[in-house]
């Protein structure tokens, strides 16, 4: 059920964006399908990282999964003029959004609109994993 309503909600955001795709670019099947392999993560200082889509495989949209230890973050609270969402997928999240906090746990999706302070923390004692999906101006 779960990777049910992950490949859902990959699928509902590349297609509800699909429009914005270069007509010139041409996408074999094999760049289209993109599993997660653990000889490709990033490390970060807190945990690791996985790009699905980086911002050079379409035009700018990105998906990327962020795994962050127990009582970390990847960053203090930011802005930036991209919106975001998150899709929490395990653990429990502390999630901020302009001077409010709220906790959560897997299945529930975070906004960040434009320019807005925001930022994600892992509360609970489990590695928090997470989508992270934004769409970089070119």
């Amino acid at each position: 059920m779960r990777y049910v309503l992950v490949t859902f909600l990959l699928l509902i955001t590349l297609i509800t964006t699909a429009q914005t795709t270069p007509a010139d670019k041409t996408y074999s099947f094999e760049a289209c399908v993109t599993s997660f392999d653990p000889a490709k993560v990033d490390s970060t200082k807190v945990g690791y990282q996985f790009w699905f889509a980086d911002k050079n495989f379409t035009d700018g949209r990105t998906i990327k999964m962020s795994v962050v230890e127990p009582g970390k973050s990847t960053h203090a609270p930011h802005q930036h003029p991209q919106d975001e969402f998150f899709f929490v997928l395990e653990g429990t999240a502390q999630f901020y959004l302009d001077g409010k906090t709220v906790e959560v746990g897997p299945y529930t999706s975070l906004y960040c609109p434009s320019n807005s302070m925001h930022g994600i923390s892992n509360a609970g004692d489990t590695p928090l994993k997470y989508l992270v999906m934004q769409k970089y101006e070119q």
